[in-house]
């Protein structure tokens, strides 16, 4: 195979998986943009206090209503902390914003089947949980008062305008808020920001995807994942899946591809899980917590989230094992063999329309004059 065959083909499969999840895509960052523009930021402070079960719980439940841009919940976190709220509650913020929203779900789905998508819902809290008491052992004041310290300095990370940004309609009753102009108009707003700070990460790991699936043998993966050791390889893979993560550079639902790819090619259960919710620990933002809060609490939030990610993995794994819910066939849809008059190309012209209204809705009313505050 020569190198414009290879490339070709490779580009393929990264066009073939995108079509499959642009539906979902639009689906999910228009539910996500509609929840946004009802619910204001501007109480997370306040709901926040300390590292108690109900602020953690209404962490998650505040980060799942957000966007699923890495980089804007690491920013939002800083800031929700640099204003008052409690650090483990920030932070239990900043995971649940990553992998409980609904496009990553909804993608999940579509790609990898309900299975996956129940186990990074279950498994989510218990990350939670477990990056609590960790740093409940491992943080002390001093560190806390150092991380605000650096924190107050304000240096810029990425994406500190989209983070800021609080459109939300906050009168009369949801549904009035939904349906109003202004609820429109936020929506349109938020879809177009969430998109754009994303694209980039959906775009690399579409890429990535494509190009492991297309040149990587299988027989590589299965040496590399240990599938003739099934015991070992129960333990490997949540350890290895977030260190995949890592160097993959790939954040938010743009590692879902991948993990479709590193799924069919025999890693674990529980590390396809581990790889997925390592997105807040690649390259470029432990960098971007260095500049929040220091070496050391940079440090230690990588350590921590790291052994919560994997741990969570390993226990979903067993226990979906004990239930009998992991499945026994590796054949996550990541490509279509063409492009043909199916359902998926119904949904996708449908959807296609719906985000055009968005963009338009959003180019009329001032849209374009926000993009400047995006990073």
């Amino acid at each position: 195979m020569d190198l414009v065959t290879a490339l070709g083909h490779a580009l393929w499969m990264a066009f073939t998986m995108f079509w499959e999840i642009l539906w979902p895509l639009i689906l999910g960052f228009g539910l996500s943009a509609l929840v946004q523009a009802v619910i204001s930021k501007s109480e997370m402070t306040r709901l926040l206090p300390n590292d108690s079960p109900r602020s953690l719980a209404i962490a998650c439940g505040l980060g799942a209503a957000s966007s699923s841009c890495s980089y804007a919940a690491v920013a939002l976190a800083r800031s929700i902390f640099r204003k008052g709220a409690d650090f483990t509650a920030a932070m239990a913020f900043e995971l649940a914003s990553t992998n409980l929203v609904a496009e990553l779900t909804i993608i999940i789905i579509v790609l990898m089947g309900w299975q996956f998508a129940a186990a990074e819902f279950v498994g989510g809290p218990l990350m939670v949980v477990l990056m609590a008491l960790l740093f409940r052992l491992f943080l002390s004041r001093k560190l806390v008062a150092e991380a605000r310290t650096q924190a107050d300095k304000g240096l810029k990370g990425k994406m500190e305008g989209h983070a800021e940004m609080d459109m939300s309609v906050t009168q009369g009753s949801v549904w009035q808020r939904i349906t109003s102009k202004n609820g429109f108009t936020a929506t349109s707003h938020y879809f177009v920001m969430d998109l754009l700070a994303v694209w980039k990460d959906i775009a690399g790991g579409l890429l990535i995807a494509g190009a492991l699936a297309a040149w990587v043998p299988n027989d590589f993966w299965k040496e590399f994942f240990l599938v003739s050791h099934p015991v070992a390889a129960k333990i490997w893979g949540p350890i290895v899946g977030p260190i995949v993560a890592v160097v993959s550079f790939v954040c938010s639902v743009g590692n879902i591809p991948l993990a479709a790819v590193l799924w069919n090619g025999g890693i674990s259960f529980g590390g396809v899980i581990a790889f997925i919710y390592a997105d807040l620990i690649v390259l470029p933002i432990i960098d971007i917590y260095r500049k929040y809060y220091g070496w050391k609490v940079a440090g230690l939030i990588v350590a921590v989230f790291y052994v919560a990610m994997a741990l969570a993995a390993l226990l979903i794994e067993l226990l979906f094992d004990l239930l009998g819910l992991i499945p026994a066939q590796r054949s996550a849809q990541i490509v279509e063999t063409s492009i043909s008059l199916n359902y998926t190309t119904v949904l996708n012209v449908i959807f296609l329309a719906i985000a055009l209204l968005l963009v338009i809705r959003f180019l009329k009313t001032g849209g374009p004059k926000m993009l400047a505050h995006m990073e």
